[in-house]
């Protein structure tokens, strides 16, 4: 029956993507709430910590918005935008197939649920929390790892759009 070997590796592909998906969510959660535990426990709120003078700084601060502190009085919308994400990534995470994808999306999962975390139990209360960010640079907004993680599974995405790589055709053995 050699199409019945054929049939189960893109099964075993998938379960091995889906894994794979799972291990970079739950690293980049882990690693985000980890900093973001030290943050709130050792630096002084609005004090810049010099990493790197004139490039980089450890600066405590709670985000109530978005990118940029933008929509901060809608703190709720972003929770329930964080929610549906996770859920939709969740979800199309059973057809994916190609390792790459499997990454990205990774990323993505495990930056979204690192800063819905905070939305859902850090203060000012449920589904309103503060985002904890610390990572300041020149001209930029201040940031932290759950931000890195989503960013950068954008951009393999976008990468992987732009190669016209289908997530859900089997990728390596």
């Amino acid at each position: 029956m050699p199409g019945a070997a054929a049939a189960q590796v893109p099964q075993r592909t998938g379960r091995r993507c889906v894994v794979v998906a799972m291990a970079v969510a739950a690293t980049v959660w882990a690693v985000d709430q980890l900093v973001k535990l030290w943050v709130v426990s050792s630096l002084v709120p609005g004090v810049e910590y010099p990493v790197v003078p004139g490039l980089l700084w450890w600066e405590h601060i709670r985000n109530s918005g978005g990118a940029f502190s933008l929509g901060s009085e809608f703190t709720w919308i972003f929770t329930v935008v964080m929610a549906v994400v996770s859920v939709g990534i969740l979800w199309a995470l059973r057809r994916v197939r190609d390792p790459w994808w499997a990454v990205g999306l990774g990323l993505v999962l495990g930056g979204t649920l690192g800063n819905l975390t905070d939305r859902l139990f850090r203060e000012p209360g449920f589904g309103v929390g503060h985002v904890v960010d610390f990572i300041a640079v020149p001209h930029f907004a201040i940031f932290n790892i759950a931000d890195c993680g989503v960013t950068v599974g954008i951009g393999i995405i976008m990468v992987l759009i732009l190669k016209d790589r289908d997530m859900a055709a089997p990728r390596g053995g």
